[in-house]
């Protein structure tokens, strides 16, 4: 198949698996197009079957804001009719679907046709899509769509509720991790001057939005640090950033708080991680638990969102209500002191990752989507 991608390239969840869905694609023998507007953060410089269409946005002193909307409809419309591509794979409702749809229509005026799968990763819907002003285009750019999928069954439920989506269903597709690469025993720890000081390494990943609650993160590591010798290593950068050391500061912690920025591959460091935290406000699926339960580190996690789903409280990780910065370091200090109920933990978040979240099998699941929505044209 002929398979163009288009998603947000920076850091986030949803680049990050379109990314990964493309390079996997590729080495399954289909024809990958990414088209956006740089390069993904996650793509390597070259690989076979995988090529990347920049989107380029002019400017003119009549925009106040240039148009990407319509500069990604006229590139996918470019890269569609030049390369003969059969589906669109958009991570995103808005702007990404409704490009399409331009796209796609464009298209059908020179008699071609082109097929819309649009997945859903969760901003998309909470937050953007129930701002009033995009409501009815992103509810439009969602039906308009040849098949849609979710990132979790709590994301589905969501949309169903905030859009009703007549005519449409939307079908549940979860994240996925390459298991060679999440894998602790691929890498050697990259703090070994932690682990030769006997204490414990602490990891949060994200982009350090309000949502991600990562003045939590320091509270509870705040509280695990006074019992557990323990380091806490922050990985990501955004606007919370400020708040997170200012908070390790005030709280007396920021001599053992590392802040490493934005850094591409996560793998390496979550393997040399002990315990991972995300008491996010919301996640749709989260993918950074889902990364470290690979490498074999338990996840201390909200009960929010499509967590549940990823995480199996109180055999792969603990999950609490929203701001329970005491619940949350009870369980983490619980699992840091007791080596053996670490190591089960462990044994059990990597494996239980693997059964349900293998790329191969994720992937097979988009793969047989791309068939069915195929078939459609073809009929």
């Amino acid at each position: 198949m002929k398979i163009g991608i288009t998603c947000y390239p920076t850091y986030g969840g949803s680049g990050a698996v379109a990314t990964e869905l493309g390079i996997a694609l590729a080495a399954r023998g289909h024809e990958v197009h990414f088209i956006t507007y740089q390069q993904p953060f996650r793509l390597p410089n070259y690989l076979p079957r995988v090529y990347f269409h920049e989107v380029e946005v002019a400017r003119y002193p009549l925009f106040e804001f240039p148009p990407y909307d319509l500069a990604l409809a006229v590139k996918m419309h470019e890269v569609v009719r030049d390369h003969d591509l059969e589906i669109l794979h958009c991570h995103y409702a808005i702007p990404h679907a409704t490009s399409a749809w331009i796209a796609r229509e464009m298209l059908r005026e020179t008699g071609r046709d082109i097929k819309v799968v649009t997945t859903l990763h969760g901003t998309d819907i909470t937050i953007v899509g129930q701002e009033r002003s995009f409501h009815t285009i992103t509810k439009f750019s969602i039906e308009k769509s040849d098949a849609v999928t979710a990132v979790s069954s709590h994301l589905r439920e969501e949309t169903l509720r905030a859009f009703g989506c007549s005519g449409c269903s939307v079908e549940v597709i979860y994240n996925f991790i390459d298991p060679a690469l999440f894998d602790r025993r691929a890498h050697t720890s990259p703090f070994p001057d932690i682990a030769d000081a006997g204490k414990r390494v602490v990891m949060h990943i994200s982009n350090f939005r309000a949502v991600k609650r990562v003045r939590d993160v320091v509270r509870v590591f705040a509280q695990v640090h006074a019992q557990v010798p323990s380091v806490l290593v922050m990985v990501g950068d955004g606007p919370e950033r400020v708040e997170a050391e200012a908070e390790a500061r005030l709280l007396g912690v920021h001599h053992d708080v590392r802040f490493l920025g934005r850094i591409d591959s996560v793998a390496p460091l979550l393997a040399g991680a002990d315990l991972f935290l995300l008491p996010s406000a919301s996640e749709s699926f989260g993918l950074s638990a889902l990364e470290a339960l690979a490498c074999g580190v338990p996840v201390v996690a909200s009960n929010a969102g499509g967590l549940p789903e990823v995480v199996r409280d109180g055999v792969t990780g603990w999950l609490h209500p929203v701001g329970d910065v005491q619940g949350m370091a009870s369980s983490a200090m619980d699992v840091l002191a007791d080596r053996r109920r670490w190591e089960v933990t462990s044994a059990a978040a990597a494996a239980d990752a693997r059964a349900r979240f293998d790329e191969r099998d994720i992937v097979a699941q988009y793969e047989a989507l791309y068939t069915r929505t195929l078939a459609l044209i073809r009929a």
